[in-house]
């Protein structure tokens, strides 16, 4: 079988394509978060969905699916620590100000827009945190995903409906 007819999904190609990837995908990814448990955590989550995906996934594309999938773990990650830090820098300036139930109510209501984002579909996500927590405009994201403003407004829509559905107005 040559080389772009070789199936992702079985085990040897697999590990030969971990082999053949992960130490220059593991020194990009730690180039970018410098630290080394960070690092492995994208590592094996960008080869866990090339797993999950392999059957979408073809033989001659596989190098550039993984940078891609490590490099928008490593952004969500990004995204995830930021929401974090706002939140417990909130949860400090309002600490002297609030009941103890409204800290509880707050905090679980962070708990659950993070849960409700992280599980909305990857495009709608990735479109949701760009406009909301980078304060990107749907033109300024439209040209970053190479895609038209219609999908961004129709993508944000979706994740917007999801977390209505989930949580009320945000």
């Amino acid at each position: 079988m040559s080389k772009d007819q070789q199936n992702i999904c079985e085990v040897v190609t697999f590990e030969n394509v971990y082999k053949m990837f992960s130490k220059d995908l593991r020194r990009f990814i730690f180039y970018k978060t410098q630290d080394l448990d960070k690092t492995e955590d994208i590592l094996q989550d960008t080869f866990i969905k090339l797993w999950d995906n392999c059957s979408k996934v073809k033989y001659e594309s596989v190098k550039s699916y993984l940078y891609t999938i490590a490099n928008n773990t490593f952004l969500n990650t990004i995204k995830h620590d930021k929401v974090v830090r706002k939140h417990q820098h909130s949860l400090r300036v309002h600490k002297n100000n609030e009941t103890p139930e409204f800290i509880l109510l707050e905090k679980e209501f962070m708990d659950k827009l993070e849960r409700t984002i992280n599980a909305l579909p990857e495009k709608q996500k990735e479109v949701f945190l760009l406009n909301r927590i980078e304060k990107k405009t749907y033109k300024e994201i439209a040209l970053q995903l190479d895609v038209s403003v219609k999908a961004i407004e129709k993508r944000m829509h979706l994740a917007l409906v999801v977390i209505r559905e989930e949580i009320g107005n945000v």
